[in-house]
């Protein structure tokens, strides 16, 4: 079974001292299984956002002892700051990643609930999937009066606190411990400085909406429903809470959202919401900006966005997807936004995962030229396999954007969509290929003093002898898949481009043969003979299949040139 991952987002009431963020962050780095992932400092909300992953118990671990140094070294009794705020540890999320679900998630936000308020004698709330009482499980809600506010709030027997004592305390404050799923803290600027103006804009595209009002609808009597309560106006964005505030630091005032479910509300549909109702105010936006991190597909779904709006091809790298984002958002306009720091699958990143891939064109040759066995024949292939889907993809995104063809853009954008895909699943493998060696070898260096031994280092060799052939096999699939997206762009595509489309084929069939060649000598070695053999079947049709298609391509090619 894989490792539970759990990621843990703690707000501290500090963003000015630096050493005192150090000496928090420390506590976390301290504790073994834990990585920390992003500290982001926001002097103007005098709040810093701290986010670590790691194994569960490794978490709660890091967390407890975050949330210990704070309450010794942040005094709130002389905070300020333009967010919200009601302790030193303000809110403490803990938040599922991979092989955990949501319910064990909020067990364990339970039981460092608990923890801090037996032990460090503080008074905490649950929130969110950890609180089983509804009626106050939303943060605004708890939150509402903040500190200033919770010395008699916290009196009140509907608000006692879930773990801890029922005392407020003065240095301290309380904390809010709990469970959600991933939320991206997110802020849009405006080219205004009235806190008025952005709240409108707010509570235009918040859920909650506003307040309904007779006339105006700022100073206008609030409309109650039958229950005596006030109604209220959703605003235009599902899973979306909002506040305007004014950024002294900055000079502007700003759309702070937090985005609670990004599938339903992603971050580029926000943005352009927040645009539109802006433009409504005479407002303009002139950028955004990201507090912490957001997933990768959240950044490559932005880029997609704005590509499609422009009419352009969404089939190019995700290098590119990426700084289309960014641009399209300006979220470099505050500070320069680093996707190797910002987004978390770039954080969490095994470098020795992709070594062969992130090398340079003549480090990689060398490497191949090296005495090491590995990378081989079987690595080479993946790649050979990558280039040729590459020039095939390349051929795509110029036809999309030939002049011309305009009416064509999204015909040659899906082909371009295509080949990215492919590429991408390729230069995945030209490392595993290499680790399917690595598995055999390891394996073949286990011990074989006993009869428990032996069997042990023969299941170990078996499991990675299969694995070593499903690698190679997997690039035979992928490459002749690449065939259909070679030979439409050679029949369709740029006829410019032709002959690069061509030599794509080439680079297909050299994959397609090279990697089944992996294939037969890697099956040798495996017992299961019903598996060897029809795997070697299927890959004899593939074989064939290629060689048919390249021979189709290659004709054509050779009759446009014609020369």
């Amino acid at each position: 079974m894989m490792d539970q991952l759990i990621e843990c987002v703690p707000n501290f009431s500090e963003g000015n001292d630096l050493n005192v963020i150090k000496q928090i962050t420390d506590a976390v780095e301290n504790v073994e299984g834990v990585k920390l992932l992003n500290v982001d400092p926001g002097k103007a909300t005098n709040r810093t956002v701290v986010t670590f992953v790691g194994s569960p118990a490794a978490v709660i671990e890091a967390a407890f002892q975050a949330i210990k140094k704070a309450g010794e070294l942040i005094d709130m009794s002389k905070h300020k700051g333009e967010h919200p705020r009601m302790g030193a540890t303000d809110v403490c999320p803990l938040i599922p990643i991979s092989n955990i679900s949501m319910e064990e998630t909020a067990k364990y936000a339970q039981q460092l609930a608990k923890r801090v308020g037996e032990e460090l004698a503080l008074p905490v709330y649950l929130y969110e999937e950890a609180q089983s009482n509804k009626t106050r499980s939303n943060l605004s809600v708890i939150r509402n009066g903040e500190y200033e506010g919770f010395f008699k709030k916290i009196k009140l027997p509907e608000w006692k606190p879930d773990c801890g004592p029922a005392e407020y305390d003065a240095k301290r404050g309380a904390t809010v411990i709990g469970a959600r799923d991933f939320l991206v803290a997110y802020n849009v600027n405006l080219n205004t400085t009235s806190t008025r103006r952005a709240n409108s804009i707010a509570f235009d595209v918040r859920e909650a909406g506003r307040v309904m009002r007779e006339g105006d609808p700022i100073t206008g009597k609030i409309v109650n429903g039958p229950d005596g309560k006030p109604k209220f106006i959703p605003g235009t964005l599902k899973s979306v809470k909002a506040i305007g505030w004014y950024i002294e630091e900055y000079g502007i005032a700003q759309i702070s959202m937090n985005l609670t479910n990004i599938t339903i509300t992603p971050v580029h549909i926000a943005f352009d919401e927040v645009c539109a109702k802006a433009a409504e105010r005479g407002i303009r936006v002139s950028g955004s900006e990201l507090v912490g991190l957001i997933p990768l597909k959240a950044m490559l779904d932005a880029g997609t966005y704005f590509l499609r709006k422009q009419k352009r091809s969404t089939g190019v790298s995700e290098k590119e997807l990426i700084k289309i984002a960014i641009k399209s958002m300006g979220l470099d306009e505050l500070a320069p936004f680093k996707p190797q720091e910002r987004i978390i699958e770039y954080l969490l990143k095994n470098g020795a995962d992709s070594r062969l891939v992130n090398m340079d064109l003549i480090a990689f040759a060398d490497e191949t030229a090296s005495e090491s066995p590995a990378p081989g024949g079987g690595s080479v292939s993946a790649y050979v396999g990558a280039l040729g889907v590459s020039l095939a993809t390349m051929v795509a995104n110029l036809s999309s954007h030939k002049k011309g063809w305009d009416d064509r853009w999204e015909e040659f954008s899906d082909w371009a969509d295509k080949g990215q895909r492919i590429k991408n699943e390729l230069l995945k493998l030209v490392d595993a290929d290499t680790l399917a060696f690595s598995k055999i070898m390891l394996a073949f260096a286990l011990p074989k003093t006993n009869e428990e031994e032996k069997k042990i280092r023969t299941a170990s060799v078996q499991e990675a002898t299969k694995f070593a052939i499903e690698i190679p096999f997997k690039v035979m699939e992928l490459s002749y898949e690449s065939m259909d997206l070679i030979k439409a762009m050679v029949e369709l595509g740029n006829p410019n481009s032709v002959t690069d489309a061509g030599v794509g084929a080439l680079c297909a069939r050299a994959a397609v043969i090279g990697a089944f060649m992996n294939v037969r000598i890697n099956a040798g070695g495996y017992a299961d003979k019903k598996f060897v053999n029809d795997i070697i079947s299927k890959g004899k049709v593939i074989e064939i299949k290629t060689l048919s298609k390249e021979a189709e391509i290659l004709k054509i090619v050779n009759d446009k040139i014609g020369v």
